[in-house]
């Protein structure tokens, strides 16, 4: 008996000190992170900030590829396909890890809650509920634009950036929301900047857009933040109210940014993973480029924090798409 304990505490201290050596030698090479969007958009540039500073950290090469289209599937399968060693990781967004599980489950050939996990969220980042000052449009609250909707059934227009996007739902669960007011969607195949000469135009009266893509058309007067979507007031706009503060706490999105690993990746990588990232969201050099985006550095701190996020998210967003019917692409 004494000799089968021996054996059993030497296997457990083996298994201690190759857990211990997998983190502590993590990485030891390149890590290839997945981006489900083409150069230049903010997953993109979120990717390419972490993974700089990552690299100066680890001495390893951080490698960003673009797998953008099928919204975000493309990039989700190549990680779960790919070895689960922490070497092929994903950051994604809102609409790709939390929207597209839900929307198009049925494209999936595995089970992405059982396939996918979150390592941490990155960023976030903040939204306006906007209104245009074009044509005189009379709404200069959401209680105001929420009575001028009801007055004028059908009048009132509100852009998105596309059908079945996070946005898109934002509104419209909106409206639910506040009474199934009878408002138009006017989705934009040209993203944030169609929305933005649309309401510049007075095409559409209202819209959700990022703070980055709005400021400076509310800077200028042209658009009015009647609300904002983040879970404080921002310091740049401290006399915009939170969706809270106007009765509406879960309407809007904060656009976050991911990271997302295999589930099947060993712990202790996981965990190497994660404390690389703290570093390097840490560093006065990240902090200065994503305040420059407008982007709010909001890391989980823990992997179980960050799993406990998704979850949350997931189930956020399945209550609103089953309580919101958009007829999205197949």
């Amino acid at each position: 008996m004494r000799r089968l304990t021996t054996i059993l505490s030497a296997a457990c201290l083996a298994l201690g000190m190759a857990a211990a050596s997998a983190q502590e030698k993590y990485p030891d090479r390149p890590i290839k992170v997945l981006v489900p969007y083409a150069p230049g958009g903010a997953t993109d540039i979120t990717a390419r900030i972490v993974g700089d500073q990552i690299q100066k950290i680890s001495g390893q090469p951080f490698v960003v590829l673009n797998k953008p289209g099928a919204f975000g599937l493309l990039a989700i399968d190549e990680m779960v396909k790919a070895a689960p060693d922490g070497y092929t990781i994903m950051i994604g967004n809102v609409s790709t890890n939390a929207i597209t599980p839900i929307l198009y489950k049925e494209k999936m050939n595995f089970d992405y809650n059982k396939r996918v996990t979150a390592v941490t969220n990155l960023i976030d980042v903040p939204a306006f509920m906007l209104v245009t000052t074009a044509n005189d449009f009379p709404a200069k609250s959401v209680a105001e634009l929420i009575d001028f909707s009801k007055k004028n059934p059908g009048k009132v227009h509100y852009g998105t950036v596309g059908v079945g996007s996070y946005p898109h739902y934002d509104m419209a669960y909106f409206a639910k929301r506040a009474g199934d007011l009878d408002m138009v969607a006017l989705p934009n195949k040209n993203g944030a900047s169609g929305v933005i000469q649309d309401m510049l135009r007075g095409d559409v009266q209202a819209a959700f857009l990022n703070v980055a893509s709005a400021s400076g058309q509310v800077q200028a007067g042209k658009f009015l933040p009647i609300a904002v979507v983040n879970k404080t007031r921002l310091q740049d706009y401290p006399n915009i109210p939170t969706m809270k503060e106007v009765g509406y706490p879960d309407v809007g999105t904060i656009a976050w940014n991911g990271l997302f690993a295999s589930a099947g990746t060993p712990k202790p990588v996981l965990e190497a993973l994660h404390n690389i990232v703290l570093q390097a969201l840490a560093s006065p050099e990240v902090k200065e480029k994503f305040a420059k985006q407008k982007m709010e550095i909001a890391p989980h701190k823990s992997l179980a924090d960050a799993k406990a996020w998704l979850d949350e998210e997931i189930q956020h967003w399945q209550t609103i798409t089953s309580q919101v019917k958009i007829e999205v692409q197949p």
